[in-house]
């Protein structure tokens, strides 16, 4: 199955760094984060990749030529890039196409789809966030359930101490500042998405979330996928500071 990495999106709350490059080129430890989510799909036995491109494009097509002895160029122009990667056990196809800035993640998504002329189902994850989810098994539940969407639960931490306060009064009954995990869940990336969506994107502008996903909600196909390991996004430079120090500490949680 192929993997699609929406790679467009603008890094606005990351201060200077999501001026200066797309947000998937941030490093965490001595690699983009890019590159630590490419090596958990690796891991796994998926190397085809599919990158979509957009804020900052110019940052992850050269990130990867300058690594000449690490890649095989494969075809080579403005707004599409292809490679072989090949070092220390990470092997992968990759097709860099750009999408462009001002595009919804469904739009970015049907570009490359139908530019590339595929014709098959497909994962798609976002560029800034890593989880030890097990690929198999989330392919396996997709098919189990004949949906024609598939996304991946999560249960983030809680970013704040949180308050619990009487609705009247306003009077704070207690506070916990504990970054437990919350008691709700939320779309972690990680959808398996019918071949037959594409054809429903019409718009570049559409977003998975606002458009497709609520069609297949109606039409009762579209399923959660529990995952209750790792999972964290980059969004902030707190959350920059947060990965390294997970790597300072000698751990990589979002392996399995």
């Amino acid at each position: 199955m192929k993997i699609f990495i929406l790679c467009g999106g603008f890094g606005s709350r990351l201060d200077y760094e999501g001026k200066l490059k797309a947000k998937p080129m941030v490093k965490i430890g001595n690699k983009p984060i890019l590159m630590h989510l490419i090596e958990t799909f690796v891991r796994q036995g998926f190397n085809d990749f599919i990158f979509c491109l957009g804020h900052k494009s110019e940052t992850i097509t050269n990130y990867f030529i300058s690594q000449s002895k690490k890649i095989k160029i494969i075809s080579k122009d403005k707004k599409n890039l292809r490679i072989l990667y090949n070092s220390k056990g990470i092997k992968f196809n990759g097709n860099f196409v750009y999408t462009g800035r001002h595009v919804g993640t469904g739009g970015r998504v049907a570009l490359a789809y139908k530019k590339l002329k595929i014709d098959e189902d497909f994962l798609v994850t976002y560029g800034d966030g890593l989880a030890n989810i097990n690929i198999r098994k989330l392919i396996k539940f997709h098919y189990s359930k004949n949906s024609l969407a598939t996304i991946t639960a999560v249960r983030p931490k809680n970013r704040y101490g949180i308050l619990k306060f009487d609705p009247k009064s306003f009077r704070v009954v207690s506070f916990d500042d504990r970054k437990k995990k919350s008691d709700v869940y939320i779309n972690g990336g990680y959808c398996i998405f019918s071949k037959k969506i594409i054809n429903k994107i019409k718009d570049n502008n559409i977003y998975f979330e606002e458009g497709p996903l609520r069609t297949i909600i109606k039409k009762k196909k579209l399923y959660a996928f529990k995952h209750n390991g790792f999972w964290k996004s980059l969004d902030t430079l707190k959350d920059k500071n947060d990965f390294n120090k997970i790597i300072k500490n000698g751990k990589r949680p979002w392996f399995n």
